[in-house]
C-alpha cells in the first residue's frame, strides 16, 4: 500500500492532536501553525474526504451550535487503521533518517 501524502499525514496528526475539536477550521489552523504555510479549506477538505474513504478517519456530526447559526460541525477522529498507518509512516521515516547524513541548512556554496 502506498504511503500517505505529506498533507494526509499532517492532517491525520492534527486530528489526533485536536481530539474532539478536530473539525475543518481547527485542523487548517493547526497546519498553518506548524508549517507556516497558508492552507485553504479546500486543501483540507479534499484530503479529509480521501482519508475517510481509505478508512483512516471516521467523521460524525456534532450537536448544532448557536454560534454557527444552528449548523453542525463535522468532527473527525482516527480509526485503528489510521493509527496503524501513522505508525507505519513514522517507522519508514525514522528508518530513512537514521541512515541519512545530516542535511545542512545552507547549500555548501553559501557556507
Amino acid at each position: 500500500m502506498p504511503l500517505l501524502t505529506r498533507t494526509e499525514e499532517l492532517i491525520m496528526l492534527a486530528v489526533w492532536q485536536l481530539g474532539q475539536l478536530a473539525y475543518s477550521l481547527p485542523i487548517r489552523q493547526r497546519l498553518e501553525e506548524i508549517t507556516g504555510d497558508p492552507y485553504s479549506l479546500g486543501s483540507v477538505y479534499m484530503p479529509l474526504d480521501r482519508l475517510v474513504k481509505k478508512g483512516f478517519l471516521d467523521s460524525s456530526l456534532s450537536e448544532a451550535t448557536p454560534e454557527r447559526g444552528g449548523r453542525h460541525k463535522r468532527i473527525y477522529r482516527l480509526t485503528e487503521a489510521g493509527r496503524a498507518e501513522l505508525h507505519r509512516v513514522q517507522q519508514v521515516q525514522q528508518a530513512m533518517w537514521s541512515i541519512t547524513l545530516d542535511i545542512p541548512a545552507e547549500p555548501e556554496s553559501q557556507r
